[in-house]
């Protein structure tokens, strides 16, 4: 007699292989690492970039999750230590934002290694990488406190990296 786990690995395994007959392709992980711009702070979580990323992938026919992994204040060298945690495997894409926190915090002497480092051990694993730099940020409209954008801002953001994201996903 089967136990219940013996079914239900069973029936989950029937299941994707219905999936895949059916020809519905697996969603694409893509990462969106980085501190306060990635965050979206002082904005809702669905007014950040990654998750308007998500909607204007997701309306052009991309089968894609976008998981925000923004923390506010964070610095490369964070960035770095939590790269593994944040990345699940079979990831394809990370789009990194630096920002602006190694300067602040008197870490800029490191930024450029760390920066680095997360690249290669990306690419080790086989994850493409989108870098935003800070400079993409200067024209786009900010938040009174001048360094986090606006909704809008955001919305801008997500549509000025989709091109570079969809040549990632090769369509």
């Amino acid at each position: 007699m089967r136990s219940r786990f013996d079914r239900r690995g069973f029936l989950g395994l029937a299941a994707s292989m219905l999936l895949s007959a059916s020809g519905e392709a697996a969603a694409v992980t893509i990462v969106a690492l980085g501190a306060s711009n990635t965050y979206g702070r002082g904005v809702e979580r669905a007014q950040a970039y990654p998750a308007q990323l998500e909607a204007l992938l997701r309306a052009r026919g991309h089968v894609v999750q976008v998981i925000n992994a923004g923390v506010n204040g964070d610095t490369t060298g964070r960035m770095l230590d939590r790269i593994d945690a944040v990345v699940p495997s079979g990831t394809g894409l990370v789009i990194l934002q630096p920002g602006g926190n190694d300067r602040r915090k008197g870490e800029g002497a490191t930024s450029a290694g760390n920066i680095a480092t997360i690249e290669a051990k990306l690419r080790a694993r086989g994850i493409r990488v989108i870098m935003l730099p800070n400079g993409m940020f200067r024209r786009l409209p900010h938040q009174a406190d001048g360094q986090h954008l606006t909704p809008e801002g955001y919305r801008m953001l997500a549509e000025a990296v989709l091109p570079q994201v969809t040549a990632a996903l090769g369509r």
